[in-house]
C-alpha cells in the first residue's frame, strides 16, 4: 500500500510543480515591462492584466512546498533547510512581488512607481530562472549527507546536513540546472506574451508581442530540446527497491522514458501542443495558443518530473555520499499519513473547479485603457 501512496503523493506534488511552472506566466509577463511596454499607458495596461493573477502563482509555490513537506517531509527538510540561500532568494524574489503589485498604483508611495516596475521586472526574470534552477537539482542534487539515527541523538537530531558554505547558491554553477532556470524562463516569458496577445485590448502592444513571440517562442523550443538532449545522455542513479543499494546508471531518465511508455507519451503530446499553440498564433489569430500551448508545457514539465524519481530512481543525489541519497522510499511520511491525506486530496478536483470558474469570471472580457479610467476600477 506504502508503494502506491509515495508513486500517488509524488504524482500530486510534480502536478503542482507543472502547474507552477505555467502560472510563471505572470512572472514571463512582468519581464515584458521594460520591453515591449514602451508608454505609462502600456505599462499600466500589462501590469493590471497580470495582477488579477500573480496571487495564483504564489499559492501554488506555496501549496507546493505544503505538499512536499507533508508528503516526502526529508527533501523538504533537506532541500529548504540545507540549500536555503537558493530558497531564500526565490522567496525574496516573491516578496518583492507581492509587494510591488500592492504599492505600485498608490499615490505618494514611499519608493515611486518606477522602483516597484523594478521589482516587477526582478521577479520576472530572476524568479524564473533560479526556480528552474531548484527543479533542476532533482536530477543533479545537491552536497548533502543524510543520517536518520541522528534523530535518537541528544546532542545532535539533525538527520541531514549541509556539506559546504554555499547553502544552495553553488547549484547556479551546474550547467545542467543554469540550463533548466532558462528553460522555465523562457517559457515563462513566452506564455506571458501569449496572455498579453489573449487578454489586452491595445493594438500596439498586441502587435509588439506577437512579433516577440517569434524570438522568445523559438528560443524557448530550441533550450528545451537542448535540454532534453542533455537530461537523456546524462547519468541517473538506480535504487534497488530490496535493500536501498543506489547505484549510477548512464541514460537512466531517457530509459525512464521508454520503460514507463506514459510519460513519453506525455512528453510527446506536450511538445505538439506547445508547436501547436506557436504555431497558431504566429501563422494565425491563436486564439487559443496561451491555454494550448500552456497546457503543453505542463505536460511537458510534468512527464519530466515523473521521471525523476519512478522506475526505482534516486531523485536528490548527495553529491558528498551517493548512497545518502533520496528516493520516493526513504524520504516518504509514513503509510498512515500519506493515506489520510490521499483521502483530503480528493477535495482537489472541487478547488481546481473553482479556481477555473474564478479565472474565467475574471478574464471573460479583455482589458483595455477605459477599464483604467472606471471610477471603480481597482488599478495597480
Amino acid at each position: 500500500m506504502i508503494y502506491f501512496l509515495q508513486h500517488y503523493w509524488w504524482l500530486v506534488v510534480t502536478l503542482l510543480g507543472s502547474l507552477l511552472v505555467f502560472l510563471m506566466f505572470v512572472q514571463g509577463g512582468q519581464s515584458l515591462i521594460f520591453g515591449i511596454a514602451k508608454s505609462e499607458t502600456e505599462k499600466t495596461l500589462l501590469i493590471n492584466a497580470l495582477g488579477h493573477k500573480w496571487e495564483l502563482t504564489f499559492t501554488t509555490l506555496v501549496t507546493f512546498g505544503g505538499a512536499m513537506f507533508a508528503s516526502f517531509p526529508l527533501y523538504y527538510s533537506t532541500s529548504f533547510g540545507g540549500a536555503y540561500w537558493l530558497w531564500m532568494a526565490i522567496l525574496f524574489l516573491f516578496v518583492i512581488q507581492a509587494v510591488s503589485f500592492e504599492y505600485r498604483g498608490k499615490a505618494g508611495n514611499l519608493l515611486g512607481g518606477k522602483t516597484y516596475e523594478t521589482f516587477l521586472f526582478l521577479n520576472g526574470s530572476l524568479g524564473p530562472i533560479l526556480l528552474g534552477v531548484a527543479v533542476g537539482t532533482f536530477f543533479t542534487g545537491g552536497a548533502f549527507t543524510m543520517d536518520k539515527m541522528s534523530i535518537t541523538s541528544f546532542d545532535n537530531q539533525v538527520i541531514s546536513k549541509w556539506t559546504n558554505g554555499w547553502h544552495g547558491l553553488d547549484a547556479i554553477t551546474v550547467p545542467f540546472n543554469l540550463l533548466t532556470g532558462l528553460v522555465v524562463y523562457f517559457a515563462a516569458r513566452t506564455l506571458g506574451l501569449l496572455y498579453v496577445i489573449k487578454q489586452i485590448e491595445m493594438d500596439s502592444l498586441v502587435a509588439k508581442a506577437k512579433a516577440q513571440v517569434k524570438v522568445t517562442g523559438t528560443a524557448f523550443v530550441l533550450a528545451f530540446v537542448l535540454l532534453l538532449v542533455h537530461l537523456f545522455t546524462m547519468t541517473g542513479y538506480s535504487v534497488s527497491p530490496e535493500n536501498g543499494f543506489i547505484s549510477p546508471v548512464r541514460y537512466k531518465y531517457f530509459f525512464n522514458m521508454i520503460e514507463l511508455i506514459w510519460p513519453a507519451v506525455m512528453l510527446l503530446a506536450g511538445v505538439i501542443l506547445v508547436l501547436y499553440g506557436l504555431g497558431s498564433v504566429m501563422f494565425s489569430k491563436g486564439k487559443y495558443s496561451f491555454f494550448v500551448t500552456g497546457g503543453g508545457v505542463v505536460l511537458a514539465v510534468w512527464s519530466i518530473l515523473i521521471g525523476a524519481a519512478f522506475n526505482n530512481t534516486a531523485f536528490f543525489v548527495s553529491t558528498y555520499n551517493v548512497q545518502q541519497s533520496l528516493t520516493l522510499y526513504n524520504s516518504s511520511s509514513s503509510e498512515f499519513t500519506l493515506k489520510v491525506m490521499a483521502y483530503a486530496s480528493l477535495f482537489i478536483p472541487f478547488v481546481l473547479a473553482y479556481v477555473i470558474y474564478v479565472w474565467r469570471s475574471l478574464t471573460r472580457t479583455k482589458i483595455n485603457e477605459q477599464d483604467l479610467n472606471k471610477a471603480d476600477s481597482h488599478k495597480y
